[in-house]
């Protein structure tokens, strides 16, 4: 048996810019208002009619025509939704908030600014053309792009969609994904465990990190580890997907048959290694097809590393968003060791603006690290960090 030679390990932003150049945008899908939530804009959502479409009432008040204080006369009273009749000329018509302004006024005055006085309405304060007028066009005008290519369209965006009147939007389809599993020590949780076995817990964190970030999923497989079953999983798998991801089986031991698989599937190795800790030993390849094809390593918080510096940027850039990893800054609450070649990347606890270690620094410790909410970026150095240094971190969704 002969052994591989190491790889040298990558930076990650290298490897993050190999990924995301391999990658392509994804086609567009009309979908409707109703399922909006959460998918992308693949093209630019424009207004197809001036909002407002009519000059209304910013208060309730009264509609006048600037010019005196009065005192008017009331000749109607309007409410949202009414189309009102011209104003008569020299009266007020009582108006509620949101209620089209009647052609021969051309200013609100507010209640708080009147006295009212046996049906007689008099201004307290002056009053200009224009106040508490909401004007024809205001809040966007017909043509005017409302929301751009790439834009995640959240519940206050899809709310706007309807307000401009849309039952659809063209977007960016959700990427497909199938996410393979390798180890026969794995049982599905809920299984007793018999010695040397361990409840398979990856699948979960890559299907819910990548459905949050907009993918489809399409299907989990478990491979056992034989050659000729995995080589058939992955075959299977580029067929159906935009993104393969599996967990395991991508380092040189005798039951590591990802890598050989992928080649002979003639997936072009884009790197292996990278220079972190955890999560050192990421694979990561472009099929003949386009496919994105994505070795994780089987340790749990190693799978969480390659997931938000890899995998999220890539799923961004194929909806057509800025690919770079969403950080904040925030302060060690305590001193930490930096590793000289390796960017140490530490599931932490963030609470207001300050990461707190949990004692999950190895790559398995799962259970520890199930209250982190961030991972802390630990940049490449030789000297201790001390508490209060400002650093980066990806929030984890």
């Amino acid at each position: 048996m002969t052994t591989e030679l190491p790889h040298e390990r990558v930076p990650v932003g290298e490897a993050r810019t190999r990924v995301i150049r391999s990658v392509r945008l994804l086609d567009t899908e009309s979908v409707a208002l109703k399922d909006l939530a959460g998918r992308t804009v693949g093209q630019a959502v424009t207004a197809p009619h001036n909002l407002p479409a009519h000059a209304n009432s910013a208060m309730d008040g009264y509609a006048v025509l600037a010019g005196s204080a009065g005192p008017w006369t009331i000749s109607a009273h309007i409410l949202a939704g009414d189309n009102p009749a011209p104003l008569i000329a020299g009266t007020a018509a009582a108006i509620a908030t949101g209620g089209v302004l009647p052609a021969g006024a051309d200013a609100v005055v507010p209640i708080e600014r009147v006295e009212v006085v046996d049906d007689l309405v008099t201004a307290t304060a002056p009053i200009a053309s224009g106040d508490f007028v909401r004007h024809v066009g205001a809040d966007v005008q017909a043509g005017d792009v409302v929301l751009h290519p790439g834009t995640r369209l959240t519940p206050l965006a899809t709310s706007a969609v309807a307000g401009l009147g849309l039952t659809s939007v063209a977007c960016i389809r959700r990427p497909r994904v199938v996410v393979l599993t390798t180890g026969d020590e794995l049982v599905p949780p809920g299984s007793p465990l018999e010695r040397g076995q361990i409840h398979e817990s990856n699948s979960v964190l890559v299907c819910a990190t990548l459905a949050a970030a907009g993918c489809e999923i399409v299907r989990v497989d478990n491979v056992p580890d034989l050659a000729d079953a995995t080589r058939s999983a992955f075959a299977a798998a580029l067929a159906d997907a935009d993104l393969v991801v599996s967990t395991g089986g991508v380092s040189v031991g005798p039951r590591d048959h990802v890598k050989p698989a992928l080649l002979e599937l003639g997936v072009t190795e884009l790197f292996w290694r990278i220079a972190t800790q955890p999560g050192q030993p990421v694979w990561c390849g472009s099929a003949p097809n386009g496919t994105l094809v994505t070795g994780l390593p089987g340790n749990p918080l190693s799978c969480l590393v390659g997931l938000h510096l890899l995998l999220i940027p890539a799923v961004r850039a194929m909806l057509g968003d800025d690919p770079e990893p969403v950080t904040v800054r925030a302060e060690l609450a305590t001193a930490i060791n930096p590793l000289p070649e390796r960017l140490r990347a530490i599931p932490m606890l963030l609470r207001a603006g300050v990461l707190e270690q949990l004692g999950a620094g190895a790559s398995h410790q799962l259970s520890r690290a199930a209250r982190a909410n961030a991972v802390a970026l630990i940049p490449t150095g030789t000297v201790e960090l001390p508490a209060g240094t400002i650093i980066d971190a990806v929030p984890l969704t």
